[in-house]
C-alpha cells in the first residue's frame, strides 16, 4: 500500500507512576483527534489504548507515530508471532502482560495494514507534544474529549 494512502494518526499514553490515574490520547494533523482517561491503570495500558482506540475510530491503514518502544517495537520486531505461537506468552515463559488489550490491538493493526513508526518523546515533534498534553490533561482532569481539528497550538482543555 502507498504511504500516501496511510492516515498519519499520533498516540501516547500518560501516568505518574503505576498504578495510578493514567490518560490516553490519538490526533491525526489537521483532523480528528481524541482523549480518555482511568482511575487506576499504567503507562503501558495508556500507550496501547490510545493506538487501540485510534484504531477502532480511525480505521485504517493508520500510519501510526508513537513515542512508546512498547508499541512501536512489538510491530517492529514481530513479538507477536512469539507470543501467539507461545500460547500467549513473552520469551520467557510468563504470561504476555496487557493481553486483553495486546490482542484486539494487533488484530486491527495487521487487518488494516497500519504501520508504526516511534518518534522520540518530547523532542520537539509538535504532534507527538499535543497528544502528549492532551493525555496528561486527562490523567489529571480524569476526563476525556474528541474533536474534529488538531492543531500544532491547539490549546489543551478537557
Amino acid at each position: 500500500m502507498p504511504a500516501s494512502a496511510l492516515i498519519t494518526v499520533y498516540t501516547d499514553g500518560a501516568c505518574s507512576g503505576n498504578p495510578v490515574p493514567g490518560g490516553w490520547a490519538w490526533a491525526v494533523p489537521g483532523g480528528r483527534w481524541a482523549a480518555g482517561a482511568e482511575a487506576m491503570t499504567t503507562n503501558q495500558r495508556m500507550e496501547l489504548t490510545a493506538v487501540l482506540e485510534a484504531l477502532r475510530a480511525l480505521g485504517g491503514p493508520l500510519d501510526v507515530v508513537t513515542d512508546s518502544t512498547y508499541v512501536a517495537n512489538c510491530f517492529r520486531d514481530k513479538w507477536y508471532i512469539g507470543w501467539r505461537r507461545r500460547g500467549w506468552r513473552n520469551s520467557q515463559g510468563k504470561p504476555v502482560a496487557n493481553r486483553d488489550l495486546w490482542e484486539p490491538l494487533i488484530e486491527l493493526a495487521l487487518d488494516s495494514g497500519s504501520t508504526f513508526r516511534w518518534v522520540k518523546g518530547h523532542g520537539g515533534d509538535p504532534f507527538n507534544d499535543l497528544v502528549d498534553r492532551l493525555a496528561v490533561e486527562a490523567a489529571r482532569t480524569q476526563r476525556g474529549g474528541s474533536g474534529d481539528h488538531a492543531g500544532e497550538g491547539m490549546r489543551v482543555a478537557l
